[in-house]
């Protein structure tokens, strides 16, 4: 019970934070995001029950119709480069946490926010500014084509 509640309050939190300057309140992208946030941080999770950073990010472009690959390096082969100034909401944004390459992957959601699963905190959301991640960041990806992203991530 106190799970349930835990989510359904971080999910409310999460459509209402996104949806404040963003573009997407109410969209397909934040209606996949939200069920998953408040979600323990599982090796190998994929699913509301635990996540991994790539697990996250598989779920929430399933629940879009998008396959990506289940690992955050193979997801950086994906798509097309993005400069953090033209970051979309549902652009992937990479980082380095281990020193040896790609190792986290998140998804960006807007005002300068992402979504991701963190190792000790499950999923939620941090802004790309904090210094941990300014840090470790490597770079976004846009994967969907402008009529894949215009379908799904305004719901109207």
């Amino acid at each position: 019970m106190k799970k349930k509640l835990t989510t359904t309050v971080l999910g409310l939190a999460l459509l209402f934070s996104i949806g404040t300057g963003s573009a997407f309140a109410d969209s397909a992208l934040d209606k996949a995001i939200a069920p998953a946030i408040g979600s323990p941080y599982v090796a190998a999770g994929n699913d509301t029950s635990g996540f991994d950073c790539s697990g996250f990010t598989t779920y929430v472009f399933d629940k879009l119709s998008i396959d990506l690959p289940r690992q955050s390096s193979s997801q950086y082969g994906m798509g097309t480069a993005v400069s953090r100034d033209d970051l979309r909401a549902g652009d992937l944004v990479f980082f380095n946490t281990n020193g040896r390459g790609i190792s986290h992957v998140g998804i960006f959601v807007g005002n300068g926010k992402f979504a991701h699963a963190s190792s000790s905190n499950g999923v939620k959301i941090n802004s790309l500014s904090e210094s941990y991640y300014v840090s470790r960041y490597v770079g976004a990806k846009r994967i969907m084509s402008n009529d894949t992203y215009e379908s799904v991530a305004i719901d109207k």
